[in-house]
């Protein structure tokens, strides 16, 4: 029988970094800086900057009625532009894939820790592997886009109400980039690890031989001397020393 115990180590590290990355992608939505804006006009905007996230812009302001004013930006919107639409979908996309990953792992790792001999953990392993991938691309996916969006420095149509202009005079990759790329790279790496599960070899225990040839080998010497004894005939030798002893 296989002891998979001993052979799951790395698909357990696997699993924790699969589940850290999964908690730092579900952060990733809430993370309002994807892009930083600066502006020239700071009559609203106290300091000329703003941040820009999927899911609603912000900026401090000195003449609002809140110190930091922030909008919600919908998927229905229709000033939305393609790469921020296709991170809401995706980034949600990505925690629910995640978090079936996260379930399949453990349950690979479970069988590997305590179960028994099974064919079906190598499975496990690679379905986990390949979720975590694709959790992966969810996320790698609009990160890249926005990133992309920030260094060619597109132009978002804000509406008034957002007092925001449609292009700022420079952009810069904000913190949600960063926190997005950092889950990828641990998703990638839990599911290379998932995916690099081999199955520990057989060892079959043999019985040696050796002792019960040596109880033979005994048997047989011990038989062959008392052969040996009832054919001399011979009964023994009187001792003089104690006849004398007992007649006197």
């Amino acid at each position: 029988m296989a002891y998979r115990a001993h052979s799951a180590h790395l698909q357990f590290l696997g699993l924790i970094l699969g589940f850290v990355g999964l908690i730092i992608t579900a952060c990733l939505s809430g993370v309002n800086d994807w892009r930083i804006w600066y502006l020239d006009d700071q009559s609203i905007i106290s300091g000329g900057l703003a941040w820009v996230g999927v899911w609603r812009a912000c900026f401090n302001s000195h003449i609002l009625d809140s110190s930091e004013f922030c909008k919600s930006i919908s998927l229905t919107d229709s000033f939305i532009p393609p790469e921020i639409a296709a991170a809401q979908v995706l980034c949600m996309t990505a925690f629910g894939v995640g978090v079936v990953a996260n379930l399949v792992a453990g349950y690979a790792v479970r069988i590997a820790y305590f179960g028994v001999d099974s064919g079906s953990v190598r499975l496990a392993f690679v379905v986990a592997g390949s979720l975590f991938w694709l959790t992966a691309a969810c996320s790698i996916i609009p990160v890249l886009w926005n990133m992309n969006s920030v260094l060619t420095n597109l132009t978002i149509d804000f509406p008034p109400d957002f007092y925001l202009p449609p292009a700022p005079i420079k952009q810069e990759v904000g913190l949600g980039i960063g926190v997005g790329i950092c889950s990828s790279v641990l998703l990638i790496v839990s599911g290379l690890f998932l995916m690099c599960y081999k199955d520990p070899v057989k060892t079959k225990t043999k019985t040696s031989s050796r002792p019960m040839e040596h109880l033979n080998n005994i048997n047989v010497r011990s038989e062959s001397s008392l052969d040996r004894i009832k054919e001399s005939g011979n009964e023994g030798v009187i001792n003089l020393a104690f006849e004398n002893e007992k007649n006197i």
